[in-house]
């Protein structure tokens, strides 16, 4: 996994997963969120450093209790492709 490449960018992510795990209005927050650009900035507007790239690597595992789960949004930029 790339993210071992960068053991920081992995701890604040595990921190991060942590603190959603226990909090549950960032739980909500991190639910609603559309796409993982909207999860890096929350996680960031809480000071952890974490990217949307760090956030889909992780798709598919689970740190403190939380699965990082992918979900392809049809239509998620639209005007992009025509």
């Amino acid at each position: 996994m790339h993210l071992k490449a960068n053991p920081l960018a992995f701890e604040q992510l595990q921190q991060f997963l942590a603190r959603v795990q226990a909090e549950p209005a960032l739980r909500q927050a991190v639910e609603e969120a559309i796409t993982a650009d909207d999860v890096a900035r929350l996680a960031q507007e809480l000071g952890f450093e974490v990217s949307r790239s760090e956030i889909l690597r992780f798709s598919g595992r689970t740190a403190s209790g939380v699965t990082v789960t992918r979900i392809d949004h049809p239509g998620e930029y639209p005007g992009r492709y025509v």
